[in-house]
């Protein structure tokens, strides 16, 4: 085998996020009287995903993104509510919103067979660890990095580091990073010094100043790159 250790990203990864945001920011809306329309969910998904991006980068805190999200998305659609309890509202639905991306529970089987498998994954815990831990992933892995207990954020070395030293008998030639944020896990693997896959399920290409050592389309293409 070529690698001994994946460390799987987990949302839109193996774990179906958009699917997941659109089930908990739906029921959300509907405790605060609020019909949410598919306007409303795609406009929420893409302020989320500019919060998230702003937290890798420094910008922000997670503590500030957990409700900064949600009072953007009520000015953007004028709605008065109180962004905080929203914010709690979802979280609460969020964590119990687990759908896994298609392919996701064989290729796991598969590789660990083979491998020690790993979730490396930013998020606030209690919603990762309610949806990662009671999907039928779970007893394939032998551990789950979350950023909320980690104290780092992916792309940030830091985080990468304590990962290893988490690790028994890490070893950086034979692990694998596996996800579909260039900026989250591609980047931070490879400035972690780790062969990096790249998931890019939209074909949207591989930028060509990145040094990504594989980009596939589907989970299944892992499996040779890995058993090899």
């Amino acid at each position: 085998m070529r690698y001994h250790t994946i460390l799987f990203d987990a949302d839109n990864t193996l774990l179906d996020f958009a699917r997941s945001e659109r089930a908990a920011l739906t029921e959300a809306l509907q405790k605060m009287g609020v019909v949410a329309s598919d306007e409303m969910i795609a406009a929420y998904s893409a302020i989320n995903l500019s919060m998230w991006k702003r937290l890798e980068r420094g910008e922000i805190t997670k503590g500030e993104l957990r409700e900064a999200r949600f009072a953007e998305f009520c000015r953007r659609f004028d709605l008065s509510l109180d962004v905080r309890v929203l914010a709690d509202h979802y979280l609460e639905s969020l964590a119990t919103k687990s759908f896994l991306m298609e392919g996701a529970l064989a290729v796991c089987e598969t590789l660990a067979a083979h491998c020690r498998l790993y979730i490396i994954t930013n998020g606030i815990a209690r919603v990762q660890h309610g949806r990662f831990d009671v999907s039928p992933l779970y007893p394939l892995f032998e551990d789950t990095f979350i950023s909320d207990e980690i104290g780092h954020e992916k792309p940030s070395t830091a985080f990468f580091d304590a990962v290893r030293r988490k690790i028994p008998d890490f070893d950086a030639a034979t692990t694998l990073v596996v996800g579909d944020s260039l900026t989250s896990d591609i980047a931070g693997g490879i400035a972690a010094g780790l062969d990096t896959c790249w998931y890019d399920r939209n074909s949207k290409g591989a930028p060509q100043d990145m040094a990504i050592t594989y980009t596939v389309h589907t989970l299944e293409e892992i499996l040779p790159l890995v058993l090899r």
